[in-house]
């Protein structure tokens, strides 16, 4: 692609970084081909090669318009481009610093700005959101069903277990998973300890940064990440494997703190060993002994359904499954299964209409074979899709800990 970034901009480092990215694209749209919402919206500029062309006029020195944000916005960023993309072209990066190059320069509306910011100050702090999510639960009954379908019911908190194991690791507690399905965590815990292995939950560690990162904080985001690397570097110092990701979009950001704290000349070393350490829980049992796992003879068929950041961004598609199949659990086919549900970190917040349009398409696949559970290994997922279907949603771990 032909392209001449303006001094100003190719100087910086997010300048570099475009270029070098820019360098590799041909335009030849094969990532139109499984985009999500140019399939849905049929529009160029909803598609990864119209962003592309938006975010290289502004690089190339053009006033950002309300237009390129909004086009901007639509974007799941669920990397299903980058996985069909034959130039290996980094558009997840690309972007991030367009959007980020708009926002600068654009003032958002006014009403916009204010539900952004709600967003920030509610959703990574459990000791905020959790209130409001318990007065939903008692409130519940007597919601209209567009209100109570997204709203978790009440969960009886499994017990953490209590053996000291000679194996540690440690789980990323999250922001809003503690709250909305508290037995996740708890569930891989269980299933751990089964294994050898004692899973320490941190108290002071908590929001990877995503929910802050996805809205443009960045410097927000990054000290969620310097909090959760000062919580858990004891314990890293004291031997812990591996940090168990049970959110595959958080797990994104975790695998990612090497490169986001590049710069920061206290934590770049341990940023990078936090990277390296951190697995989602698929990753950790495809390496482990799961025979000690009793197996039930009675198994529900299940549909699964692999989120966007485990099989596009972590590139981690069919490890579940396999795990899953393994233990002789029967999964169902699903069309399709590349397209992002609708979720998307606070997608679902601030794009209703698109989202519940792919969240439909996702669920008609889902339940075409008529699954008597559906699987996922995100929270966000997890709840989007549950608030669309009378079919329970579950994670996968919790699926494997009742056996």
């Amino acid at each position: 692609m032909e392209y001449k970034i303006i001094a100003s901009i190719k100087k910086t480092p997010q300048g570099k970084q475009a270029e070098e990215i820019l360098s590799k694209c041909v335009h030849c749209g094969m990532c139109n081909a499984t985009c999500p919402t140019y399939q849905l919206l049929g529009d160029e500029l909803d598609g990864p090669r119209g962003r592309i062309y938006q975010i290289k006029q502004v690089l190339e020195g053009a006033t950002p318009t309300r237009t390129m944000q909004l086009h901007l916005d639509r974007c799941l960023t669920c990397l299903s481009c980058e996985t069909t993309c034959p130039s290996g072209v980094k558009y997840g990066k690309l972007a991030e610093i367009g959007k980020q190059l708009i926002d600068d320069s654009l003032q958002r509306p006014l009403h916009e700005k204010l539900f952004r910011k709600i967003l920030r100050i509610i959703l990574p702090y459990p000791n905020r959101l959790g209130p409001l999510v318990r007065m939903g639960q008692i409130c519940r009954p007597v919601l209209p069903a567009f209100l109570k379908n997204k709203i978790p019911e009440f969960q009886n908190k499994l017990r953490w277990p209590e053996t000291k194991h000679t194996r540690t690791m440690l789980v990323l507690n999250g922001c809003a998973q503690p709250v909305m399905s508290p037995n996740i965590n708890m569930a891989t815990a269980n299933v751990l300890d089964k294994l050898g292995i004692s899973l320490l939950s941190i108290s002071n560690s908590g929001c990877c940064g995503a929910v802050s990162q996805h809205l443009g904080a960045e410097h927000e985001a990054k000290k969620f990440m310097r909090a959760n690397i000062d919580a858990w570097w004891p314990y890293i110092e004291n031997g812990a494997e591996a940090i168990v990701i049970t959110a595959s979009g958080c797990g994104t950001v975790l695998k990612d703190y090497g490169q986001l704290l590049a710069d920061d000349p206290d934590y770049s070393q341990k940023a990078s060993i936090i990277a390296t350490l951190s697995q989602d829980i698929s990753e950790i049992l495809s390496t482990e002994d799961m025979s000690r796992l009793h197996t039930p003879n009675e198994k529900p068929t299940l549909a699964f359904q692999s989120p966007c950041s485990l099989q596009h961004s972590q590139q981690l598609s069919g490890v579940v499954e396999k795990i899953l199949t393994d233990f002789g659990y029967r999964l169902t086919t699903v069309k399709d299964a590349h397209l992002c549900c609708g979720s998307a970190g606070t997608y679902s917040l601030l794009q209703s209409n698109i989202s519940n349009q792919l969240k439909v398409n996702k669920l008609k696949t889902l339940e075409e074979e008529q699954p008597e559970l559906i699987a996922t290994a995100n929270i966000g997922c997890l709840h989007h899709l549950q608030s669309g279907t009378d079919i329970p949603v579950q994670h996968w771990i919790e699926i494997i800990d009742r056996m």
